[in-house]
């Protein structure tokens, strides 16, 4: 599938997921990936919230153990939240990363001395993980939000990712 700019198609997510717990250590080192980029709300923890489920701990710790770096990269534009679950999982971040835009990508593979190549963004949001990744040259993978509370311009945005997603279907790319 390309991603090359035109048309809809920097908006296809080269692989769909139900959780981001789905995504083994196994299939990342087949794909020769070294840093795995992550969403924070509703794909790690529920909307604005800071309980992080058990199997998303052990999930991380997997990638950990296994030798991937891993960064949080976000929109939030205020940092307390996002520096305390920072520090909890002991994973680097970038906050205001704007997605889509390139900047907060590129801060993120800076920090983490990894080529986009060599790095996976895994988020639930269209218009912001996987477009922003695929801008990027990253490898990008959607999951379904954890919650179903959110922001109300996401909510707005769901709209046109449902339409989009079941387009990319029905044309079989993903």
């Amino acid at each position: 599938m390309k991603t090359d700019g035109r048309g809809l198609q920097i908006f296809c997510p080269q692989r769909m997921e139900r959780s981001v717990t789905e995504v083994t250590v196994e299939q990342l080192r087949k794909m020769g990936v070294e840093a795995v980029l992550l969403d924070l709300d509703n794909t790690l923890v529920r909307w604005q919230g800071r309980d992080i489920p058990d199997t998303i701990r052990k999930w991380l710790q997997e990638l950990r153990e296994a030798g991937f770096k891993l960064c949080l990269v976000s929109n939030a534009r205020f940092g307390k939240r996002l520096r305390s679950l920072s520090t909890e999982l002991n994973i680097p971040y970038v906050r205001k990363a704007a997605k889509p835009s390139r900047q907060g990508f590129h801060n993120a593979l800076k920090l983490l001395s990894c080529p986009a190549h060599k790095a996976v963004m895994i988020g639930d949001q269209m218009f912001t993980d996987v477009w922003g990744g695929n801008r990027s040259g990253i490898y990008t993978i959607m999951v379904e939000p954890i919650a179903r509370r959110e922001f109300i311009g996401t909510k707005i945005s769901r709209v046109a990712e449902r339409l989009l997603l079941a387009w990319f279907r029905r044309r079989g790319d993903i």
